[in-house]
């Protein structure tokens, strides 16, 4: 738990199913374990909830909360893109944590797409600044562990066809 002591952030990058989110979660279990505030979220439901309170005239409150954590998970990032909106809460809830408070986050999105993911590079790249200065980055290669079984029985219904 050094790396919530020191502030500092977790990026893990890889395809879908093999891990990411396993390995945040365990380490937030590890973190709360250890009486680190944690909260672990979708950034999708995040930032609908960071929508609805800015509706309700509440974004400060709940960007307060979402920052206060010693530990935030946000899980896969960049699996759906982001509007506008989505993008500068995004970029706010970053800019209040930065140097204060540690946080993962998943994404199968190698950083170079980021732009894409928030649709604009000015502001992907001041919130990759933020995530990055203080951060181990932890490319996951390999094959979806999800569908490992049925890739085995593919490819050996192949293999079995091939031999007749």
């Amino acid at each position: 738990m050094r790396f919530v002591d020191r502030r500092e952030n977790i990026l893990f990058i890889g395809s879908p199913g093999v891990g990411k989110t396993h390995l945040s979660v365990s380490i937030g279990i590890e973190a709360a374990y250890n009486h680190r505030s944690t909260y672990f979220i979708s950034c999708n439901d995040m930032l609908l909830n960071l929508k609805r309170a800015q509706l309700e005239n509440r974004l400060e409150q709940k960007l307060k909360l979402y920052a206060r954590y010693n530990l935030l998970i946000i899980d896969e990032v960049g699996f759906l893109p982001l509007d506008e909106q989505s993008s500068e809460l995004f970029f706010q809830l970053i800019s209040k944590r930065y140097e204060r408070h540690s946080t993962i986050i998943t994404t199968n999105k190698p950083l170079t797409q980021w732009a894409d993911i928030f649709g604009d590079p000015v502001l992907a790249n001041a919130i990759l600044d933020r995530l990055l200065h203080h951060c181990h980055v932890v490319k996951i290669v390999g094959k979806s562990y999800r569908t490992k079984d049925i890739q085995k029985e593919l490819f050996k219904d192949s293999d079995s066809n091939n031999r007749q």
